[in-house]
């Protein structure tokens, strides 16, 4: 006998919780119980999932695959069910949506009510990770769309949401707070950028501008937050590169920085709308990413 789907079910709430005794309380059953499905599960698939010990229960090699692809087969039978109550042509039940933080709080709170009212049925799930998990947590079922940049989600469908340009934040008193202009890279040219931490996307544009303006990354200050860099710039640590959608969103309410776009035609950044090419949803997300697109089309058109 094959391992069945509440086994699978054990298997993943034992990886995510990292206790046996754990999983046994979130699935609502005792827990030698839970260890006999288990161990059948293991014996049926031939090699142990986990190692047991006195820290817990930790993946296998193999178990952390079987884990995977577990999630992937239980998320296809809960897109089956829901297909089934709802029809194939509409976005409904909860969808887990995975948000790079420097995109979510922005755009989303601007097009919470227009979803609802369009898609009474859908509950979206929200996570903000930093690039690198959201990747990892889209191809392994835990989410099933992300906000992101394209480039680091390959093999994975998506949609274009919007563009959006690089923006420098500085204390008012600097040179670069002289101008309304567009900065040019020659101005950057010595001066050290702010950003946040690795794992971010923006990190790495923020180096690559870096390197174009002859700049450097300062390395007395690494921000965990858009907010952390702007205050940080404030106080004349440096300059604060920050993404537009922030800038129209946030960082124009605070009279203690500068701010300038930057006129180099590589300084943006392309957004999506990502999701799985295998995914039940993948005929209905894109018009949820026409949604969000024309939100942040709306916030980037303000003057």
């Amino acid at each position: 006998m094959k391992p069945t789907l509440r086994q699978l079910e054990y298997l993943v709430a034992i990886a995510d919780s990292g206790r046996f005794s754990d999983a046994a309380k979130a699935m609502n059953v005792s827990q030698p119980s839970l260890s006999a499905q288990v161990a059948d599960a293991e014996a049926h698939l031939g090699v142990p999932v986990f190692e047991r010990g006195r820290a817990g229960a930790m993946l296998t090699p193999m178990g952390d695959q079987i884990v995977r692809r577990a999630r992937y087969i239980l998320r296809q039978v809960a897109d089956m069910k829901a297909m089934a109550e709802h029809g194939a042509d509409a976005l409904y039940g909860r969808i887990r949506m995975g948000v790079i933080p420097t995109i979510g709080p922005y755009l989303l709170p601007s097009i919470t009510r227009q979803l609802h009212a369009r898609f009474p049925d859908l509950r979206l799930g929200i996570r903000d990770e930093p690039t690198d998990r959201l990747a990892e947590q889209l191809d392994d079922g835990r989410l099933d769309t992300v906000i992101s940049t394209r480039e680091d989600h390959p093999g994975m469908q998506g949609s274009v949401l919007f563009e959006e340009r690089l923006w420098v934040a500085v204390a008012p008193d600097d040179e670069l707070a002289q101008s309304n202009a567009p900065v040019t890279l020659g101005e950057l040219k010595g001066l050290p950028f702010l950003t946040l931490g690795l794992g971010h996307r923006l990190t790495w544009q923020v180096r690559q501008l870096a390197v174009r303006a002859d700049a450097y990354i300062s390395t007395d200050y690494e921000g965990t937050s858009l907010d952390a860099i702007r205050n940080m710039a404030a106080l004349g640590a440096g300059v604060a590169i920050l993404p537009e959608l922030y800038i129209k969103t946030e960082a124009r309410r605070d009279r203690s920085v500068a701010l300038r776009p930057i006129g180099d035609l590589t300084a943006k950044r392309e957004i999506s709308l990502i999701w799985r090419e295998t995914s039940p949803l993948a005929e209905n997300l894109p018009a949820l990413a026409q949604m969000l697109g024309a939100a942040a089309g709306a916030i980037l058109a303000k003057a």
